[in-house]
C-alpha cells in the first residue's frame, strides 16, 4: 500500500470519527498545527519518521506533544495510533486528504486559475461565481501567473481542466494546419 492510499484510509477514518464525536473543522486545525510543528522542527520530524527509534518511544513523545498542545481526544488517539504503527510519515498526506474530504463535505471545490498577467480580485471573484454556477458548489479560487499562457485563462477544477488560453488556441491552429498539408 502506498503512503498516499494509506493516508487516504486514515483520513477517511478520522473524518468519520470527527463527524460523530468532534467538530471536523477543529480537527483539521489541530492536525494542521501538529503537521506545522513537525515541519517547523527538522530534528523532531527526523525522530518521528526514523525506523530505528522504537514505536513506544515515538508514542510517548507524540503523547507528550499532544498533551502540551491541548489536543482533543480524537487527535490524541490518532497521533498515538500513527506513532504506535510507525506511520507518522503519513502526516502531511493525511492532512491533505482530510482537507479534501472536509471541502467535499462542505460542498466546496478548489479552482486553480492561471493567467498570463495578474488577475484583478474582482475578475477572480467573477470567475469563482461562474464556476459555482457550473459546478453547483461553492468555489475557492487560487490564482497563478504564467507568461507562457500568452493570454486567456486556464482553470483546473478538481481533475477537469478548462483551457481557454491563447497558447492552446495557437496549438489547435497549428494542428489543423499540419493535418491539412
Amino acid at each position: 500500500m502506498t503512503n498516499r492510499s494509506a493516508a487516504s484510509r486514515y483520513a477517511r477514518a478520522l473524518f468519520d470519527v470527527a463527524l460523530k464525536e468532534a467538530d471536523p473543522q477543529a480537527v483539521e486545525r489541530e492536525l494542521a498545527a501538529f503537521v506545522d510543528l513537525v515541519q517547523g522542527h527538522e530534528e523532531l520530524g527526523r525522530v518521528l519518521v526514523n525506523p530505528a527509534i522504537p514505536a513506544p518511544h515515538k508514542r510517548a513523545l507524540v503523547g507528550e506533544l499532544a498533551a502540551r498542545a491541548g489536543a482533543s481526544p480524537v487527535m490524541a488517539k490518532l497521533l498515538g495510533l500513527l506513532a504506535e504503527r510507525d506511520r507518522l510519515v503519513l502526516l502531511r498526506d493525511l492532512l491533505e486528504e482530510y482537507r479534501r474530504r472536509l471541502l467535499d463535505h462542505q460542498r466546496v471545490v478548489r479552482a486553480a486559475v492561471t493567467t498570463a498577467v495578474p488577475l484583478p480580485a474582482d475578475r477572480a471573484t467573477a470567475l469563482g461565481q461562474a464556476f459555482a454556477r457550473v459546478t453547483g458548489r461553492q468555489v475557492q479560487v487560487t490564482t497563478a501567473v504564467d507568461p507562457a499562457v500568452i493570454g486567456g485563462v486556464v482553470a483546473r477544477i478538481g481533475s477537469v481542466v478548462y483551457d481557454g488560453s491563447v497558447k492552446r488556441h495557437l496549438e489547435r491552429i497549428r494542428e489543423a494546419l499540419t493535418q491539412e498539408t
